[in-house]
């Protein structure tokens, strides 16, 4: 009897031996692709075109130093990368903006972002890009399954780097804490000033209560869409083209009671057309291409390009395939286009570094642009106002004065 029992024992004795193996390779496999992937994935995504150094006259050097640089778009949080340390790969991070003397970044976060990411046309139930990379980068639980703690995490993430390096960081929340970095940087400091956006307002899952919750997470610049059409409306790149829904008109309406700046950047045209009829504040395009330039389904019209500026709005030319020609000839090309179409005041850069973008230029390379700009022509004050100058005003304008 003894030894029969031992027998029936032995079977799960095994099995459970299996089992324990089974699931420490699975942690280790896990933990592996916690370590290893997510800065594997990010180098092939956020590419920097191979080029030999560029060479910038000592006129441009001097320039670009005495310039207030702006930059409408960059989507660094997405990745784990230590964005307080220089690396060797992606687009932006501290030391990178401190060597392009780089004043105001905008750090947007990606809640969302359809397999493909397709200029033409997403469903909104694609398989979703963010949902593998919160999991792949070891994000909190939370965020595997809410956009909404997706946008929470990674305001929280550029606030931890605010609070351990004050003197190179200063989230602008108000009018005022764009002021006290501006005087800072007079004073010979090199504090980046971070505006902290969100691309697409599905974040908010449905809940104009949320807004409120983003407000107080440090959000100021709020993107009505990305890559697919939400409960607000129809995105550029979505399967309806529809226009605002009620609560679309809801959220804009809350969004302008709050002085959230609005951002129209994946917006389908319908969308573009009916917030600038109703809304009552200037709004911004934060990243994008143009029709006369690059003929590409990214872009929206120039028409409408025009409108915006019309409404005292400000338009963020990109440095990827938006605009064609991605070296730092096309980019200064299409500011030059963009001056022209819609007037000096109302350009500003909105690189999408960071974005999923291959580039000719990273953070620490602005200055090719000041030299391109003397070099074809370009007046004094028209690089001023587009390298961060109309960014500095529109912001010390719109940016809420007093806590909401």
């Amino acid at each position: 009897m003894e030894k029969k029992a031992t027998d029936l024992r032995q079977p799960a004795s095994i099995w459970r031996l299996a089992s324990r193996i089974t699931a420490l390779f699975v942690a280790s496999a896990i933990i592996l692709t916690w370590i290893f992937a997510p800065p594997t994935i990010e180098q092939g995504m956020n590419q920097v075109a191979p080029h030999t150094p560029y060479n910038i006259s000592k006129a441009a050097e001097k320039l670009h130093q005495q310039l207030v640089i702006g930059d409408l778009h960059a989507d660094s949080l997405l990745w784990n990368r230590d964005i307080t340390k220089r690396h060797n790969y992606g687009h932006v991070d501290l030391p990178r903006l401190r060597e392009g003397n780089v004043a105001i970044q905008t750090f947007a976060a990606v809640t969302k972002s359809p397999r493909g990411q397709n200029y033409s046309r997403n469903d909104s139930d694609a398989i979703d890009n963010i949902t593998l990379l919160a999991f792949a980068q070891a994000w909190p639980v939370t965020t595997w399954t809410s956009l909404y703690q997706r946008a929470v995490y990674q305001a929280e993430k550029l606030e931890k780097i605010e609070q351990a390096h004050p003197d190179e960081l200063n989230i602008i929340r108000y009018q005022q804490d764009l002021k006290e970095t501006l005087k800072n940087r007079a004073g010979g400091s090199q504090q980046v000033a971070g505006l902290l956006a969100i691309e697409g307002a599905h974040a908010l899952e449905g809940d104009l209560d949320k807004l409120q919750k983003l407000y107080d997470a440090g959000y100021r610049m709020i993107g009505l869409h990305h890559f697919f059409d939400n409960h607000l409306g129809g995105s550029l790149h979505g399967v309806s083209g529809s226009r605002l829904s009620l609560f679309g008109r809801r959220a804009l309406a809350k969004m302008e009671e709050m002085e959230l700046i609005v951002d129209l950047a994946h917006s389908s045209e319908s969308v573009v057309d009916e917030v600038l009829k109703l809304a009552t504040r200037p709004v911004v395009i934060s990243h994008t291409g143009l029709l006369g330039t690059c003929d590409s389904p990214r872009n929206i019209s120039d028409h409408l390009i025009k409108r915006v500026a019309d409404k005292g709005g400000l338009i963020g030319i990109g440095f990827w395939d938006a605009i064609c020609d991605i070296t730092p000839e096309g980019i200064v090309k299409t500011l030059r286009y963009a001056i022209d179409l819609a007037g000096e005041d109302h350009i500003a850069l909105g690189s999408d570094f960071d974005g999923s973008t291959r580039v000719s230029i990273d953070a620490s390379e602005l200055a090719v642009l000041t030299d391109l700009m003397i070099k074809q022509g370009f007046t004094e004050t028209e690089i001023r106002k587009v390298m961060g100058g109309n960014l500095q005003a529109f912001l010390l304008k719109q940016l809420p004065k007093n806590h909401f």
